[in-house]
């Protein structure tokens, strides 16, 4: 390919022509909660607000999927999970389904469908409404999706690329989602501020939480530098409780550190992302696992499971289970959990070293959006697991003995000796290189950690 693509204009097919002004856009979202407004009130209050995952193809379904929920559970926040052609600007595609056979599309099309029934599904819920999909070019959708009322919008230019296509050039999804980040800049001066949240999970592959926080935190600078101001910074749950605390502690630490005073910055945990138990009574103690780390971390808000995610996509009740048994968790009645907090402090050092490390150089660099690029080409920055030509793919993690997640190898990554050490002696691999056909058998298992820890994988 000769250099990046040229950007799409704003108007796609299937996107209806006449939008709404600026000024409507801001008078229609304002005249109901928003989703800043949710985070702020979660952080006051010390409880995290609770959200689902949802989507389908056909419109009176959505509907239908998001009053069940509402009804079910009061979610703080609600979804729209947006299908895989309208995340790859495929509209045609979209629509042909939606007029031909909406139940197969695997999320919410909401170019196809457009703003005006958007704002249906918007106006049939007292829960704010956010987006979220994983295309490496939001800027058709997040029109659509503005004029439609949602405030929170999610994604970057580096999180729903590489862990998502295979050849997307990086600086390419990194012009589009900055043109996505000054208009949601302009809106807030127009008097609504949408919040934007960053895809931490990544490939959800064994992710150490310093990449996921380095990559969050590059991507929160892009945008604040074009002027958004309410940032989502998400974590995915991996699984050792003083691990996952201490990244989630790292959030307004790091902000603090590398962001503008004045921008909101709320540290969010999805529960787990990998192999899921398929036994009920598994998956729901790992929910609930999931839920606690949220309120011990100080999360403003948690992205929940379902007990059915190893079958497939959930129904509406086991959603509705699932967002219930995660808010036991806040009971007053467990006020008295309380997490090793010398275990915390010493993981929560570790994980601000790395993220120095592998997100300093590139923040600091005169032209950051183009240091992001030469750091993936050159393996300075990595996703363990990505499918993208992209990005390098030389690192290798595993799971310590704890169920820490840890670099067994660190490719290209400018990690300290001290902090290549650490991971080395938490994972008790010997001096010199690694032997990576033992990783591989090891990694294999770290995969399945859940399932082999509750006696499901019969490997």
């Amino acid at each position: 390919m000769n250099g990046p693509p040229a950007l799409l204009p704003f108007a796609a097919p299937g996107a209806e022509a006449d939008f709404p002004s600026t000024a409507e856009v801001v008078r229609y979202a304002r005249a109901r909660p928003t989703a800043r407004d949710v985070l702020a009130r979660a952080v006051t209050r010390g409880v995290p607000a609770i959200q689902p995952r949802c989507g389908v193809g056909g419109h009176a379904e959505m509907l239908r999927l998001l009053r069940q929920l509402e009804t079910g559970a009061a979610p703080d926040i609600l979804t729209l999970t947006i299908d895989s052609f309208t995340r790859l600007n495929r509209f045609d595609q979209a629509l042909r389904a939606v007029n031909t056979d909406p139940a197969a599309l695997n999320g919410y099309p909401l170019v196809a469908h457009g703003w005006r029934r958007g704002r249906e599904l918007v106006e049939a819920v007292s829960a704010p409404v956010e987006i979220r999909h994983g295309s490496p070019d939001a800027r058709a959708l997040f029109r659509v999706a503005v004029a439609a009322g949602a405030t929170s919008f999610e994604g970057g230019g580096i999180s729903y690329n590489l862990p998502y296509c295979k050849d997307v050039p990086l600086a390419h999804s990194l012009a589009c989602w900055r043109e996505v980040d000054a208009l949601t800049g302009d809106l807030h001066r127009a008097g609504l501020t949408l919040d934007r949240e960053l895809f931490g999970t990544l490939t959800a592959v064994l992710v150490p939480p310093s990449i996921s926080l380095a990559v969050g935190i590059i991507e929160a600078s892009l945008a604040a530098a074009e002027g958004v101001a309410c940032l989502s910074l998400s974590y995915p749950q991996g699984g050792n409780l003083a691990q996952d605390v201490a990244a989630l502690r790292a959030i307004p630490l790091l902000a603090r550190r590398y962001l503008p005073d004045g921008v909101e910055v709320y540290p969010v945990l999805h529960e787990f992302m990998g192999v899921f138990p398929a036994r009920r009574v598994h998956a729901d103690q790992l929910i609930f696992y999931g839920a606690l780390t949220a309120r011990l971390g100080g999360a403003a808000k948690l992205v929940t499971k379902t007990h059915q995610e190893a079958l497939g996509i959930p129904d509406a009740a086991a959603n509705v289970d699932g967002m219930r048994l995660a808010a036991v968790a806040n009971s007053p009645l467990l006020d008295f959990v309380r997490v090793d907090e010398e275990a915390v402090e010493a993981e929560l050092a570790g994980i601000l070293a790395e993220v120095d490390e592998l997100a300093g150089p590139v923040l600091s660099a005169a032209d950051p959006a183009r240091a992001v690029v030469e750091a993936f080409a050159g393996g300075t920055l990595d996703i363990p697991f990505s499918a993208s030509k992209h990005a390098r793919g030389e690192v290798l993690p595993c799971r310590d003995a704890t169920g820490a997640i840890r670099y067994a190898a660190a490719g290209g990554l400018p990690l300290s000796p001290a902090s290549v050490r650490r991971n080395r002696r938490s994972l008790r691999l010997p001096p010199g290189e690694p032997d990576m056909a033992a990783l591989v058998d090891r990694v294999s298992d770290d995969i399945g950690h859940f399932p082999r820890l509750f006696g499901e994988d019969t490997r």
